[in-house]
């Protein structure tokens, strides 16, 4: 069967990888849009740290025998932690300045910790093999379907809705923005707001690392992996609107499928669809689709 002359195994199969990929943009937006929402920091150092999560991943894997399963709760709480390293000695006392500075800073990171990387292990990838459990494919008649990647998607679904639902839905996610609106009123109720702008940011960069885990087995962990992905993902956050929660999930997951459809139609406009997208959003608006205009 076709589709405009496209087999349609071929093209399902382009829909899923665009799937991952907007899975990986929606994961890495929506740390971005975390912590620029309750922190007004733009994080240029999200791709670095995306990276370190891999690395630490394979690390474990490859100098301790720790598996996948694990590495995915322990690279993440350790990337946390050097975040809240980072907010406590540099970054906190940015936040009244403008948001260049913040930028430049978190640039600096990036340079640092890729530096840190490429000088021990080069600019060539190193192989993370899938978790057993997950290995292999799944028939669906129309296509196969590797179990790895359903994962991917389940995974950065359910963390991604999570995620939301804690910071939209609940009293912890109203405290989180009323500090950010307020410190002073939220510290009348007793609640200490520099700890929780703290691990606001350090929860904002265990997303990155986490989605780093994720894609260590799909692609081969490099300490280019982040650059090659950031600039995109910067385009994803402002198409949805700086600070959207959800317009970074619906946004990254829908420019992921746009880019996978652009593959197959038009495969030498897939690499800069995002940015053509992101220019006639600018245009009509703004603050961007889900954004909140000023």
């Amino acid at each position: 069967m076709e589709i405009f002359g496209i087999p349609l195994q071929a093209m399902l199969s382009q829909l899923l990888l665009g799937l991952v990929n907007g899975s990986f943009y929606a994961m890495l937006s929506l740390g971005l849009a975390v912590i620029f929402g309750l922190l007004n920091v733009i994080n240029f150092a999200h791709g670095a740290l995306y990276m370190m999560g891999a690395f630490i991943a394979w690390m474990g894997l490859t100098y301790f025998g720790i598996n996948y399963w694990v590495m995915l709760v322990v690279a993440p709480l350790l990337v946390g932690v050097f975040g809240i390293i980072i907010e406590k000695t540099m970054l906190r006392w940015l936040y009244k300045l403008d948001h260049l500075y913040g930028l430049l800073l978190t640039f600096g990171i990036t340079l640092l910790v890729e530096g840190v990387f490429r000088s021990i292990y080069g600019v060539s990838g190193q192989p993370y093999s899938v978790p057993e459990a997950l290995g292999g494919a799944t028939n669906l008649g129309f296509m196969v379907l590797p179990n790895y990647r359903a994962w991917v998607v389940v995974a950065s679904l359910i963390v991604c809705f999570v995620t939301w639902f804690v910071i939209e839905k609940t009293k912890l996610g109203a405290y989180l923005r009323a500090g950010t609106e307020n410190p002073k009123m939220v510290e009348a109720f007793g609640i200490n707001v520099p700890l929780m702008v703290t691990l606001t940011y350090g929860f904002g960069v265990a997303l990155a690392a986490f989605a780093g885990v994720l894609a260590a087995p799909v692609i081969q962990v490099s300490p280019l992996m982040g650059s090659n992905l950031i600039i995109t993902v910067f385009a994803v956050v402002v198409i949805g609107g700086m600070g959207s929660i959800m317009g970074s999930i619906l946004t990254g997951l829908g420019l992921g499928i746009i880019e996978g459809l652009t593959r197959v139609f038009y495969p030498e406009l897939s690499a800069t669809v995002v940015f053509i997208i992101m220019a006639l959003v600018l245009l009509v608006r703004p603050a961007g689709l889900f954004g909140k205009e000023k």
